[in-house]
């Protein structure tokens, strides 16, 4: 039996359609997809304000202590994320920033949010990390400007060729040489890189078995865990910037291009989204 969201890879043919349609449903916003502070698409390292209105960095008290994840905008009252990131936490323990640029110092357009609910798929399996997606419903809604917009979402049944060209952004750990958990510091400035989508076979190869919507990371950064978890996989359009992905794990060392960053396929999850946050 097809699990929502996953499939043998091995029996995968990989289709083309990299012009995919977006989610049109009442509760995204029409303003999504707009970055009008972002020039670029190509080439990058540390973002500039405005770039990527859309990311969350979520804070969560975890033992005492804060643990970080990423997070999209998609709607003035909903955040998308990881499941892992929300398992085991309340609503008291997440706090939202919306606008932010750096970890430390002045965010001149920032706001925050605590949560009101948090949402984690039902079939979520930690530590396989199937089906890692979840949703946090924001205290108050926040109000868009150019530094905070919300993000659409890939239509349900999309796909992108392997090699088509996307980008991950958040605050974790850099490349240093190394394994990236112990050694890669992490940086104060939101990160943004451009990646190439792994081939579905490719991936299997590389885990012997793996799942999901998959990219490598050829700019030998860490894209992952401690800090990047749950953010958010965009594409260009032409005219929008798309969420295809959730950042659900990387690869084992982050100079490694054999172990590529895996990522939860969002055009599988639409029907859940929609239901869930009603």
């Amino acid at each position: 039996m097809l699990e929502i969201g996953f499939v043998d890879i091995s029996k995968l043919s990989i289709l083309i359609n990299f012009l995919t349609p977006i989610l049109t449903l009442s509760f995204l916003s029409s303003e999504c997809g707009q970055a009008p502070l972002n020039n670029k698409i190509f080439g990058g390292e540390a973002a500039t304000a405005g770039a990527w209105p859309w990311q969350v960095s979520i804070h969560i008290t975890c033992d005492g202590d804060l643990c970080y994840c990423g997070g999209s905008l998609i709607n003035k009252d909903w955040v998308l994320s990881a499941a892992h990131c929300l398992q085991g936490f309340g609503t008291s323990d997440i706090m939202m920033y919306f606008g932010r640029l750096r970890r430390s110092g002045l965010n001149p357009y920032e706001t925050n949010r605590t949560a009101s609910r948090i949402i984690i798929h039902h079939t979520f399996n930690n530590p396989k990390n199937d089906n890692d997606i979840g949703l946090i419903q924001l205290s108050s809604s926040v109000t868009f400007t150019d530094y905070i917009r919300p993000v659409c979402l890939a239509a349900a049944g999309s796909t992108f060729a392997a090699g088509t060209e996307i980008w991950v952004t958040g605050w974790g750990k850099l490349h240093s040489g190394g394994e990236c958990r112990f050694v890669c510091p992490f940086p104060d400035i939101l990160q943004e890189v451009q990646v190439p989508i792994v081939s579905n076979s490719d991936c299997y190869d590389a885990y012997g078995g793996c799942l999901l919507y998959i990219v490598r990371d050829i700019n030998a950064q860490c894209l992952s865990i401690q800090g990047d978890s749950g953010g958010p996989v965009v594409s260009w359009n032409g005219s929008l910037w798309i969420q295809s992905g959730i950042v659900s794990f990387a690869g084992v060392k982050c100079d490694d291009p054999r172990y590529p960053s895996v990522f939860t396929r969002v055009s599988q999850y639409q029907d859940w989204i929609v239901k869930k946050k009603e």
